[in-house]
């Protein structure tokens, strides 16, 4: 931070977001529920986290270098979260993406100057081919412009940006005097909950760490893929991040479930964001009724609300 508590950087502004206990949606004789707001962050995405992480780690090695076009292939936060990152970097981006995410991500990132190339997907849906899809107009365009390919799915800096995050949490439930007995996340690239888990691990007491994804696309529970609307989370693989012993067990959750919940949370609770995050707060919801009253479950909010406005979320 620079004088006067003025920022250097843009980039000095990822993290530090708040931590808030949930009220009314949490069952009687259940364990606190607290969420992770990283809306707060500059693209309202807990992804500018790993994109600074990555982006500088590879600035480190020499990877990437002033002139060097950096490309990869997103949903929509990261695309938005790299774009961001190379803006105030002066990269030129590539991004891939398609029409199954959703219009204000895509518009973000052409915003802060990425250039967007779209693979069709079938009827808007999130597929596994999708996937293979965008990933092969990635591998044409390293292949042309010699891009720096970030490649989210096996890069491993993106554990450090989301350390900190889990560090953040420790520190605000340490404040308070309590410990964290679960945390839980859907899972996408795994990134964020390797990396947070890992830093949360550090306390004293175990913590209990849940991969979530969609029980319409049940890779990790049952070893099957399939189409869904969850932006954000299962690809259709088992991410390589999320190695043996990186979390404890995994779950599932119903997709139509999470986006009324979404909505309740918004209504009920002020916690304003996408189905992703609704995923994950209620998977700490059942895991707040299964560990009780004392305990502390942990889970994030990875974006805004905002970012849904133009699709059929809150239109309900």
């Amino acid at each position: 931070m620079g004088e006067h508590g003025i920022l250097s950087s843009p980039l000095d502004a990822i993290g530090g977001t708040p931590l808030v206990q949930l009220r009314r949606l949490v069952p009687p004789r259940a364990a606190r529920v607290l969420v992770k707001l990283e809306g707060g962050n500059p693209t309202g995405s807990y992804k500018d986290r790993m994109a600074r992480a990555i982006v500088e780690a590879a600035e480190g090695r020499g990877d990437l270098r002033p002139g060097r076009r950096v490309v990869e292939y997103s949903g929509g936060s990261t695309g938005s979260s790299l774009a961001f990152v190379c803006a105030v970097k002066g990269y030129a981006l590539s991004i891939v993406s398609s029409d199954a995410f959703a219009k204000e991500k895509l518009d973000t990132m052409r915003a802060l100057g990425a250039e967007v190339t779209l693979v069709a997907s079938d009827g808007g849906r999130i597929t596994p081919d999708l996937f293979v899809r965008m990933r092969e107009e990635v591998e044409r365009i390293v292949e042309g412009e010699d891009a720096w390919w970030v490649d989210q799915f096996h890069n491993a800096d993106a554990l450090t940006g989301y350390a900190a995050l889990g560090r953040e949490i420790l520190e605000a439930v340490g404040a308070s005097g309590g410990r964290v007995d679960a945390f839980c996340a859907g899972v996408g690239t795994a990134g964020m909950l390797v990396g947070a888990a890992g830093a949360l691990r550090r306390q004293s007491a175990p913590v209990r760490v849940v991969a979530l994804e969609p029980t319409t696309s049940p890779m990790l529970t049952e070893g099957r893929a399939g189409p869904h609307r969850v932006e954000g989370i299962a690809t259709g693989i088992v991410p390589p991040l999320l190695a043996p012993g990186t979390h404890d067990e995994a779950a599932t959750v119903d997709e139509a479930e999470a986006r009324g919940l979404a909505r309740r949370l918004a209504r009920e609770e002020g916690v304003f964001a996408g189905t992703s995050s609704a995923v994950n707060v209620a998977g700490a919801l059942r895991l707040a009724e299964r560990i009780g009253e004392g305990g502390t479950v942990v889970t994030v909010a990875t974006d805004s609300g905002l970012k849904y406005l133009a699709g059929d979320l809150y239109r309900a």
